[in-house]
């Protein structure tokens, strides 16, 4: 609904050069991002669930901030072990050349707006989504681990645009802060830490 709304506005994928149009993205990842904790925070009150007791539980929020930054650098070596291993024996993964996303970073000002969509549409978004997901599951779907594969090979599944390797390591990923916020009962720490992991994927590229 959402494609069809900004089509219907004028605003495009693509630019007439064939790239990715930052502000294309950037809009359609932000509205995305109201539209999809709007609905959580309704589905939940229509159970009468407490949002806050199943997102930050008992836990110090100032405490699960620090794990989130600590897992970061945890989180960086994994990708860079991940993706060294799938050069090396399954090189065929590597099957997207360029990642589309890179050519939205032009500027530092496109480095800026991007980072914002990184951090509220990456980070927020998505870690609150996989914990709503995985509560529902585990109430009512089949269980917490059953919840945790499906939703992490969807959240893979949604990054195949930038190559077989790129999902895998999504996916790989996606369990990774679904553990933590099934042992921590706290979607901050993985919030700060998918936030962290993407900030600094765009630093990275922006050093290159």
């Amino acid at each position: 609904m959402l494609i069809q709304l900004l089509a219907w506005i004028g605003l495009r994928p693509l630019l007439s050069d064939g790239r990715l149009s930052l502000l294309y993205i950037a809009t359609l990842s932000l509205v995305d991002t109201a539209v999809l904790i709007t609905l959580i925070l309704w589905f939940l009150r229509c159970h009468n669930e407490s949002a806050r007791r199943i997102f930050l539980g008992s836990r110090s929020i100032g405490r699960e901030v620090r794990l989130g930054v600590l897992l970061v650098p945890g989180v960086v070596l994994f990708v860079l072990l991940t993706l060294t291993l799938v050069q090396n024996f399954v090189p065929w993964l590597h099957n997207v050349e360029e990642n589309p996303l890179e050519s939205l970073l032009q500027s530092p000002r496109d480095a800026i707006i991007f980072g914002l969509v990184a951090i509220v549409a990456g980070g927020v978004r998505e870690e609150v989504q996989r914990a709503f997901i995985l509560h529902r599951f585990e109430e009512h779907l089949g269980g917490a681990p059953v919840g945790l594969v499906v939703f992490s090979v969807v959240f893979g599944a949604g990054h195949l645009i930038q190559g077989w390797d790129a999902a895998l390591v999504t996916t790989m990923l996606g369990v990774v802060w679904g553990v933590v916020f099934l042992s921590r009962r706290s979607v901050i720490a993985p919030i700060v830490s998918h936030a962290g992991f993407n900030v600094l994927e765009i630093v990275r590229h922006l050093s290159q």
